[in-house]
């Protein structure tokens, strides 16, 4: 599965030329608001190390990295929930992603236009937020009267289901999000069709500038970013747009010097990547043979039959065994072969959770 990211701000925060960058799919960036008329959306490839070394082993026929798909929408503004700007058209776009990338202005430009007339990351977190409450009070409010008009046949899950709205209802109108409600994993399943959009991961990318990309921990527009994200539990990763629409033009020995010249191990894209998969609870498996080196997303916990059903709902259905064995084994033996010989290759059932770097050859019959 691709992980699918909606990327929102404010209007001129850089939300656009972050786009450009990571994707180099040429999403227009205008220094006025609303420039993105369209969500733009573009599909990368997730780097890892893990694979390429699989390729060095096996030299496959090909190679299919697992995906991170973003989605570029339009800047939102104050008043959103209600149809301003360009209002409820991309609030709904934001319900189609699984996280959300919300990029935040932190630094100074003067050649560059502010929608609110100045540089203040929390007050413009705290809008986008706000539109966002507003937009799912309307979504939980109208599900409410809904499923009170369905409770007189004294349907018990329906009245589950109203506990479970009032709950999330209170949140919001305390300006909190959908997501800080505890709930378990069948109340979420009761209102999971809302799709509200305040129960989304939040992953803050706290633009900054080129000279501050490596050692941002002086701005301090970063640091009350990360004090505002810790109380939610989300993430911060301090980027530089402009610093990673250089990297995109670059490959090889060019970007390695470029990043080493800016103190920087890894760019901006890579942090952000394995920041969202963390907060998503995603791993990666790998199957590996002569015809194709392939990596394949799941969520952390996943079995190995639903694993295999990643790949097909075939191997799901059909499943028998699983021939595991680690990225870490295979890599110090040096083939399957090897790894097989000194018995590190295991047989594994239906109840056998799927591990981050296992490599899996699936047995399976229909």
């Amino acid at each position: 599965m691709a992980l699918k990211a909606g990327i929102v701000g404010l209007p001129n925060v850089g939300k656009s030329t972050l786009f450009n960058a990571i994707t180099q799919a040429g999403a227009e960036s205008a220094n006025y608001p609303f420039c993105t008329i369209d969500p733009n959306v573009g599909v990368v490839e997730v780097p890892d190390e893990r694979l390429d070394k699989l390729v060095e082993l096996v030299v496959p026929k090909s190679i299919v990295p697992t995906a991170f798909e973003f989605v570029d929408i339009a800047g939102l503004v104050a008043g959103a929930s209600k149809g301003e700007g360009l209002g409820n058209k991309f609030l709904a776009h934001i319900r189609e992603v699984d996280a959300i990338v919300h990029v935040v202005r932190c630094f100074q430009d003067d050649n560059i236009t502010h929608v609110s007339g100045k540089v203040d990351p929390i007050s413009d977190i705290q809008t986008i937020n706000l539109e966002l409450i507003l937009a799912d009070i309307d979504s939980v409010d109208k599900k409410i009267e809904r499923s009170r008009k369905n409770l007189k046949g004294g349907d018990k899950k329906v009245a589950q289901e109203i506990e479970v709205l009032e709950r999330v209802k209170e949140a919001l109108y305390n300006d909190m999000p959908a997501r800080s409600v505890e709930l378990s994993d069948d109340e979420k399943l009761l209102i999971r069709d809302l799709h509200l959009l305040t129960m989304k991961t939040v992953l803050y990318a706290a633009n900054v500038s080129e000279e501050e990309v490596a050692n941002s921990d002086g701005n301090e527009y970063v640091q009350k970013v990360r004090e505002f994200a810790a109380a939610e539990g989300a993430d911060v990763v301090p980027i530089s747009a402009k610093v990673e629409a250089e990297i995109a033009e670059l490959e090889g020995e060019d970007k390695d010097m470029f990043l080493e010249e800016l103190g920087m191990s890894e760019s901006g894209l890579n942090r952000l990547i394995s920041s969202a998969y963390k907060l998503l609870g995603l791993y990666t498996y790998f199957t590996a043979g002569v015809q194709e080196v392939r990596a394949w997303t799941i969520r952390s916990g996943t079995k190995a039959p639903q694993a295999a059903g990643v790949i097909h709902t075939d191997f799901e259905r059909g499943f028998i065994r699983a021939e595991v064995v680690s990225f870490t084994d295979l890599a110090a033996a040096g083939s399957m072969v090897a790894a097989r010989e000194k018995g590190q290759v295991r047989l594994e059932g239906k109840e056998y959770v799927v591990r981050d770097g296992d490599v899996i050859h699936f047995r399976f019959n229909v």
